[in-house]
């Protein structure tokens, strides 16, 4: 089942229907039996489609977003070339291999972008690449309700010129990108998901990697234990897991790219660069 936010209300989608659903968002991500009361929703039937006029909304309302770094060898390969030249290459091999991660604060929900926003490349930046993750939707009482697509919009000069920059490398207007919908699940998704970027610009495809999540090498589990000890998220929260892709050195997005981030069953994230 996919979980939608739109400006008609929340809609669950189920086998190709989508069925309205009468509580606020808030109220729906926290619900104790959310699973359950998807399926009874689902179980009345629905529409072919959502209704005419109902775009679809990043699926956040008051939740914080937050995110896990350097999860994946490729990560840590990429911020200890970009950061050697500052001294901190050291820092990343270390996180990488201990067994507490390195987790941050990456935006408020005014500072993301859903299905077919626009992101906003930071001004004065000259290297900021998208980090595509699997991200977890927690519920307030640190439960995994289920997964997202999420874009980690980041600046690879301001972190690599000095680690201490990282808060205005990755938290600015427009950093961030959820969506299109959450998928709700009890199980975990397979280690052989895979996780597919493509960018495009001026209709001709310049940077294309994939991954796949067994090349993760922190447990979901851990990383969640980590952000709610000694914390709290009254509403819930969405945890952006890490990026396993990371386009070469001397790329960097322009605006106008189209970025296009998949993670199968949950769909296809699609943001422009603006």
């Amino acid at each position: 089942m996919i979980l939608y936010r739109t400006t008609e209300g929340a809609f669950v989608e189920h086998e190709g229907r989508f069925a309205r659903l009468d509580e606020e968002w808030d109220a729906i991500f926290n619900r104790r039996d959310l699973a359950a009361y998807l399926r009874k929703a689902a179980a009345a039937g629905g529409a072919t489609r959502l209704p005419r006029g109902a775009a679809i909304l990043p699926p956040i309302e008051s939740q914080e977003v937050w995110a896990a770094g350097v999860t994946y060898e490729r990560s840590r390969t990429a911020r200890m070339s970009e950061s050697k030249g500052a001294g901190g290459g050291s820092f990343y091999d270390r996180v990488y291999r201990a067994h507490r991660p390195e987790l941050f604060f990456k935006a408020t929900p005014h500072r993301v972008a859903g299905q077919g926003g626009v992101m906003r490349l930071r001004s004065d930046s000259a290297w900021i690449v998208p980090e595509p993750e699997l991200t977890l939707a927690i519920d307030s009482r640190g439960r995994i309700i289920g997964y997202t697509v999420g874009n980690d919009l980041s600046c690879r000069d301001l972190e690599g010129e000095n680690p201490l920059y990282l808060p205005q490398a990755k938290t600015f207007s427009g950093c961030a990108a959820l969506g299109p919908g959450i998928l709700v699940s009890g199980r975990p998704l397979p280690r052989a998901t895979t996780i597919t970027l493509t960018i495009q610009r001026r209709g001709r495809m310049v940077f294309r990697g994939a991954t796949e999540l067994a090349r993760m090498r922190k447990p979901l589990a851990r990383l969640v234990a980590y952000l709610f000890r000694d914390n709290a998220f009254p509403l819930g929260c969405f945890l952006m897991t890490g990026t396993g892709i990371v386009p070469p050195d001397g790329f960097s997005l322009r605006r106008g790219d189209t970025v296009r981030i998949t993670i199968p069953p949950i769909g296809t994230l699609v943001n422009r660069m603006g």
